[in-house]
């Protein structure tokens, strides 16, 4: 009974035993196959990226901002170069190929630090690439290399920005357009023996990279480098901390020219001073000041809350009621809307901003884009700051009118003179035109909408530009920005600097200037801000002390430069 059992029993375990021996062959051949082979596969091959070239950035005149190339680079493993004879025959070898000494290759072997890799040459070609693999060389390898250059260097730097060591977009285009730019890298597999030394080429397996998309912008180098030109110089003459100018076609929305001082050397942006990346048109928010006048003026005739030739008293230069005095004590009595702008009364504005009233004033000014991203195609935009009606205080609708409680981005205040500029319709500022492939397809154009109702009428945008604004320039604050054969018009500022703390900053101020030219059909918009022109040098630190030169020497040059080229 006992042997019965015992042989029942050993059965079992048998067929049981039998049972997971087929289970694990089963395992082994069908499930696991597939993951085995690959394991396989990945002991016998070494794989190789081939990096894409990434795409390039180009100007509106087909110039050269950011372009990429990817170069094959030798390297040496020391460590596996225990000998020094070791190392002999292998630069014997590599000599041949590569066209340089092989005692320089046993210097830079023998000088290296670093065991697990050394440079030997990076750009070598296809001829020494295959020379190399089929000579089969214990410790030494070849990898792809990027490399990103940016031939107009700081010139543009704020606008394309710059790439990280690993290839990726970090600042800029190159941040904000990484998945257009960037391509597809590929691979290459090399058949290697035990000790991981190539024997050959799996050319089955090779997968070709696919290059970047290449970007072209709306940016023009050449008043590009007519504002930054003019920005440094008066920038340097007045000590300033920094500057921004920018040049907009009004009617597209297209960016011309934006820079930002101080700015940087994007292949060396690691070495450079935090501050001095950012783009300040974007980053930094600012109370306005002056130049805001004609935007609320605007709106004020626009909802026919004031008439064209209202009269309002001034105060003759202080209203105690609200606190409210003019800007170097002056003196106004009565003024119409357009001695307002041309004088730049405060007091004036704050009477406008009352007439109007709380809803009318947040009603328009959010209708001109402030308080809201204007959605420009570059990264880290701020979109200032405009309270909703329930957070003003009694104080609120007479400080607005004049650049206070208000935070703006100079993209925003541009493209609001843009909005005056083409006669009332709002537009997307932007600096990229168009996405084409390698082979040059268009694979997106920016298309400019047509307008889509007017921010404020056209008739009110006109006489805002032809008759008040030039009036600033003809007669007012602005003559420094004058030019003798074009009517150029725009609106000065000398905003205080808010301080975190509350209050003014009442030694420091931001001179500001916002035009364009002519005054009929404007070819294009200006804004130029500098910040905290040094007082102690007494030459002065308003809008039209500082900024408004500055407009005028950019619209002299570039004036007849897009004459010229149309």
């Amino acid at each position: 009974m006992r042997l019965k059992v015992t042989i029942i029993t050993l059965g079992i375990l048998l067929v049981a035993a039998m049972g997971l021996l087929g289970w694990r062959l089963y395992v082994l051949q069908f499930v696991k196959a597939e993951s085995y082979a690959q394991e396989s596969q990945r002991q016998q091959t070494a794989t190789f990226t081939r990096y894409a070239r990434r795409g390039t950035i180009f100007d509106t005149r087909g110039n050269v901002l950011a372009a990429s190339n990817t170069a094959d680079e030798v390297f040496i493993e020391p460590r596996r170069l225990p000998n020094p004879e070791d190392v002999k025959e292998t630069a014997m070898v590599l000599q041949d190929i590569l066209h340089l000494p092989g005692p320089e290759i046993c210097r830079l072997v023998y000088e290296s630090k670093n065991k697990g890799y050394v440079k030997i040459q990076s750009g070598i070609d296809l001829p020494q690439r295959e020379a190399i693999v089929n000579a089969k060389l214990t410790g030494v390898g070849i990898q792809s290399q990027r490399m990103r250059y940016y031939p107009m260097g700081i010139l543009t730097s704020h606008i394309v920005g710059f790439c990280g060591a690993e290839g990726a977009g970090l600042a800029g285009l190159e941040l904000k357009y990484q998945d257009v730019l960037k391509g597809a890298d590929g691979k290459e597999v090399v058949l290697v023996d035990v000790n991981r030394k190539p024997i050959g080429f799996r050319p089955d397996l090779y997968r070709p990279p696919v290059p970047g998309q290449n970007v072209i912008l709306t940016i023009d180098s050449t008043i590009q480098q007519f504002v930054r030109a003019a920005l440094q110089d008066k920038m340097k003459e007045y000590e300033a901390e920094s500057a921004i100018g920018i040049v907009m076609d009004p009617y597209t929305g297209a960016i011309l020219a934006m820079v930002s001082l101080p700015d940087f050397d994007p292949e060396r942006f690691n070495t450079e001073k935090p501050d001095h990346l950012k783009n300040r048109i974007l980053t930094d928010p600012y109370e306005p000041g002056s130049i805001i006048k004609p935007i609320v003026a605007a709106i004020a005739l626009h909802t026919g809350d004031i008439g064209y030739r209202e009269v309002f008293y001034c105060e003759d230069g202080y209203w105690g009621k609200y606190r409210i005095g003019e800007f170097g004590n002056h003196r106004y009595g009565n003024f119409t809307v357009r001695e307002i702008l041309i004088e730049s009364s405060n007091v004036g504005m704050a009477k406008i901003g009352l007439k109007m009233g709380q809803k009318q004033l947040y009603d328009g000014l959010k209708l001109f884009g402030f308080g809201q991203k204007t959605d420009i195609d570059l990264p880290g935009e701020d979109p200032g700051l405009l309270y909703q009606v329930s957070k003003w205080s009694g104080y609120s609708v007479t400080r607005i009118p004049f650049g206070h409680e208000i935070l703006v981005n100079a993209i925003q205040m541009l493209r609001a003179y843009a909005i005056l500029a083409n006669g009332g319709s709002r537009v997307t500022p932007h600096v990229v035109k168009a996405v084409v492939d390698s082979e040059g397809n268009i694979i997106k154009l920016h298309e400019t909408a047509g307008p889509a109702g007017f921010v404020v009428k056209p008739e009110v945008a006109h006489w805002i530009v032809r008759n008040a604004l030039a009036g600033v320039v003809n007669e007012g604050t602005g003559d420094k920005a004058a030019l003798e054969d074009i009517q150029v018009w725009g609106k000065t500022g000398t905003a205080n600097i808010a301080l975190p703390t509350g209050g003014y900053d009442t030694s420091n101020y931001v001179a500001s200037f916002v035009g364009g030219a002519p005054a009929v059909n404007p070819k294009v918009v200006v804004m130029v801000s500098i910040r905290k022109p040094n007082r102690a040098l007494n030459k002065g630190y308003s809008g039209g002390r500082v900024a408004a030169p500055v407009v005028g020497e950019i619209l002299k040059k570039t004036m007849p430069y897009i004459e010229k080229g149309q």
